[in-house]
């Protein structure tokens, strides 16, 4: 691997490049993701209905929204070890069957017991999606497109979670809340039998040129010694950063996959239809951010800056604009409240887009690439446990959403903190080279 004059690895031109079948796969892989979150957010805008019929109270509401999380995180590390032995075809395709299987059964519920474990169920399942993507984009592409396409996969669940409260509400008001998890399950069940069909590695897939093969792998990031265990993996501070900054990222997140909904409807009295469709707008900002935290971070690396350069000013700046969710708790209007609830999921997304590069940037050798994400996931979705009670149990006493979300806005800025000053320099690992690492994030941002 050639490196430019600053040190930052040297790319071959995109121009080289002959064919483009790699933004194919990651269009179907995004459809994926889109229907993992569909699913996964079925529950949040489905709440109120399900509220009538099996009487359930907020803060068995915080413990159903919870109750996904608490399998998701347990099996983070099997699911990102099991990519990275069995690769993102098979485990992919597993993943989805599982989790359209556990949504369809959540239709069949009668209680709240029931539920809670279709939901634990669920959160087990969908537990490998994310490190099979951070993996597959990996296999399909350079490191200087590796951001945008982390960014767009990553936008899939903004894009599931945004179509969740249209395509929800429809579906509920047509047939029911039980009859709407049933189909949206059925869809999780044909996505994965069409991966698993369709998907191959790029010198194995038939569509994909020989050119296009040979750019992707003369950019690829180069090895820099034996895998690491899981054990190694977790002493390394750059490891420890990223957990800590995604768990910030996420708590601020997962309002919008998970009281959100409640959110609008009862501060500000909306009807299904009128939050039908301004429920949607932070999840169109959420997409726009995405991708232009991604293209950002890509184009800052085909100039010739660092990967911590890249990586390190959309993260931070974008968990700085994250804060900005707190401004909603005194918004007098619902425009005002969408307003600062656009712009801090915009910047929450913003971030993401150099965070789902991470894993690939840092990991001392591609076998440990979901591995790492499986990681760093399972920090972030710890929010997504304790969040959703938290709000949960704070709605119960004070009737109002003013201290989760200023609490949320603080946990912003101590993600940009974090990634700052916390995430040391962004440069594959050796067991060798982390104490140089750590020595070098005093001299470089």
């Amino acid at each position: 691997m050639s490196l430019n004059s600053n040190g930052s690895p040297a790319v071959v031109s995109a121009s080289k490049s002959k064919g483009k079948f790699r933004y194919v796969i990651l269009t179907v892989l995004s459809v994926g993701i889109a229907i993992n979150y569909i699913d996964r957010a079925a529950m949040s805008v489905a709440m109120p209905f399900m509220s009538e019929e099996l009487h359930i109270s907020p803060t068995d509401s915080g413990l159903l929204l919870s109750a996904f999380f608490w399998s998701y995180v347990l099996f983070q590390l099997p699911g990102g070890w099991l990519v990275d032995r069995l690769g993102p075809r098979i485990t992919f395709a597993l993943s989805s069957l599982g989790w359209g299987l556990a949504t369809a059964a959540c239709g069949l519920a009668s209680s709240i017991a029931a539920l809670v474990g279709f939901r634990f169920v669920l959160g087990a399942v969908e537990a490998p999606s994310y490190p099979a993507s951070s993996s597959t984009v990996t296999r399909w592409f350079p490191r200087q497109e590796r951001s945008f396409a982390a960014a767009t996969f990553n936008n899939g669940s903004k894009i599931g979670g945004t179509l969740a409260i249209p395509i929800i509400s429809l579906l509920i008001a047509w047939v029911g809340w039980r009859a709407t998890f049933v189909i949206s399950g059925v869809v999780a069940v044909g996505w994965a039998l069409g991966w698993y069909l369709w998907y191959r590695e790029p010198r194995d897939h038939p569509s994909a040129t020989a050119e296009e093969v040979a750019f992707i792998e003369a950019n690829q990031d180069a090895e820099t010694g034996a895998p690491m265990s899981i054990r190694q993996l977790l002493t390394q501070r750059t490891v420890q950063a990223m957990m800590a900054g995604f768990f910030c990222i996420n708590f601020v997140s997962y309002f919008f996959f998970t009281w959100f909904p409640t959110y609008l409807v009862e501060t500000f009295h909306l009807s299904l239809m009128k939050f039908g469709l301004l429920g949607m707008l932070p999840g169109v900002a959420a997409i726009i951010g995405g991708w232009c935290g991604g293209l950002l971070s890509d184009s800052l690396v085909r100039r010739g800056y660092s990967l911590s350069v890249a990586r390190k000013i959309p993260l931070v700046g974008g968990m700085l604009g994250s804060a900005t969710i707190g401004l909603a708790a005194f918004s007098p209007t619902v425009g005002l409240a969408l307003a600062a609830l656009c712009f801090a999921n915009f910047s929450a997304t913003f971030a993401s887009a150099a965070l789902w590069a991470l894993p690939s940037d840092v990991a001392p050798n591609r076998a440990n690439v979901a591995t790492i994400g499986g990681i760093q996931n399972m920090a972030a979705n710890l929010a997504g446990i304790i969040s959703p009670i938290m709000i949960g149990v704070i709605m119960q006493y004070t009737h109002s959403f003013v201290i989760p979300l200023e609490i949320a806005g603080v946990v912003g800025i101590i993600g940009a903190l974090i990634y700052g000053f916390w995430l040391p320099r962004v440069t594959p690992m050796t067991l060798n080279n982390a104490q140089s690492l750590d020595a070098s994030a005093r001299s470089e941002v």
